[in-house]
Formats: C-alpha cells, sequence, structure tokens
C-alpha cells in the first residue's frame, strides 16, 4: 500500500478535526454539569495539540495502515471527569459519555450538508475538498458507532454503565481497566487467531462496518444527497 501526500491531506485533516471536537464536546458537557476537571486543564479547546495521543492517533493507526490490518485502531487522550463532581452522577455520566458521538454525528451531517457547496468550489481544488468531506462523513460515523460499543472505557460502556440496573452496572464499571485489551483482542487479535485456522471470526468488526454503513446511509438521506 503506497501512501502518498495527498491521500495524507485528505484523511490527517477531517481525522483531526472528529478526535479534537469530539473530545472537547465531552469536556464542555462535564464542565456545564458540574465537573470542571477537564476545563482547569484546558480540554474545552478546538486546539488538536490538547486532545491528541502522539502515539494513539497518529503511530498506532499508521503502523496498522502500512501492516495492511484489516482494521484500523486508534485513541486520543481521555478526557478526564470525576463523576463524584457532576450534579447527578449516574445520569450526567450518560450525557457526557454521549457528548462525543453525537458530536461526530453532527459534524458527519455537516460534511454532508457541505457536498451541497462544492459546485461554488474552484475546479482546481474541488476533487481535494470533496474527499476532504467525503473521509469526514466516514470517520464521524465510524467514530460514533465504534465509540458506542458497549465496553468501558468506550461512551457506550459508559452510557450503559450509567443505564443499567445496579447488579448490572457495577460489573461492567469494573471491565474499565481492562477495555483497552479485551478490544484488542476482539477487534484484532480474534480475526488473527482465526484465520491460523480458516475461520472468520472477525465479527465485531463485520457488525461495527454494517452499522457504519447504516448511519452514512441515514445521513446522505437526511441531506439530500441519498
Amino acid at each position: 500500500m503506497n501512501i502518498s501526500l495527498y491521500d495524507l491531506s485528505v484523511w490527517v485533516l477531517p481525522l483531526v478535526l472528529a478526535i479534537t471536537f469530539h473530545e472537547a464536546a465531552h469536556a464542555f458537557v462535564a464542565d456545564r454539569l458540574g465537573d470542571n476537571t477537564a476545563a482547569q486543564l484546558g480540554r474545552v479547546s478546538f486546539n488538536p495539540v490538547r486532545h491528541i495521543d502522539p502515539f494513539g492517533t497518529l503511530i498506532l493507526p499508521a503502523m496498522l495502515l502500512f501492516a495492511h490490518s484489516p482494521f484500523l485502531f486508534g485513541y486520543a487522550k481521555p478526557v478526564p471527569v470525576n463523576f463524584r463532581k457532576l450534579n447527578n452522577p449516574r445520569l450526567d455520566m450518560v450525557w457526557v459519555a454521549l457528548a462525543g458521538p453525537a458530536t461526530n454525528i453532527l459534524l458527519a451531517l455537516a460534511a454532508a450538508l457541505a457536498f451541497h457547496a462544492l459546485p461554488l468550489v474552484p475546479a482546481s481544488a474541488a476533487k481535494w475538498v470533496a474527499d476532504n468531506l467525503k473521509n469526514a462523513l466516514i470517520i464521524n460515523a465510524v467514530l460514533a458507532v465504534f465509540n458506542m460499543m458497549p465496553i468501558p472505557p468506550l461512551d457506550g460502556g459508559r452510557v450503559a454503565v450509567g443505564l443499567l440496573p445496579r447488579p448490572l452496572a457495577l460489573p461492567l464499571a469494573r471491565l474499565e481497566p481492562f477495555g483497552m485489551l479485551i478490544l484488542i483482542g476482539l477487534l484484532i487479535l480474534l480475526p488473527l487467531a482465526g484465520s491460523q485456522f480458516g475461520l472468520n471470526l472477525d465479527v465485531i468488526s463485520a457488525i461495527l462496518r454494517t452499522l457504519t454503513g447504516y448511519v452514512i446511509q441515514a445521513v446522505l438521506f437526511l441531506t439530500g444527497n441519498a
């Protein structure tokens, strides 16, 4: 796989914007609901440097890309939230968690709406702008769906912990320290192990791809691009 400078220019910008807005949304909602921990650390910001994790956001996805991995995986600096400081800890945790994926859906809608303005773009830049918008739609849809997986510390896991009855929420919450290892196992190690025995165990990725496709179709339909 040959990665050109053009490829980087149409993927890096939408990826950085998607991650930055996602994390800033978490910090903003937490601050509004009573926890100023992230705000004091400067995380209510659209400055990408405050949110990007050099390894998780840049190096790891690049390594997987160059290794021809079937699934790209990465992460940003987690926004610190002191749930005890929230006005209504269990319910507010749900709103803080939902803020990130909801922001990605809004960015996907904005990118799809911007397709209608392409005739106004100079012909020399039209392809570059179109590719950025297309990739912004894809990246934000992927981030929204991926982050809603019900595994802590992903946003979906925290939503589940906030909404489930306490007997179910507590065991799920205890998985948080192992969440990233579970994800790597499900998304990368399990499919690789299955391939050694001629088995397709890439089930989670297939489900995520299907759901992402539905989200993209819905966004295109809502913005008049279907």
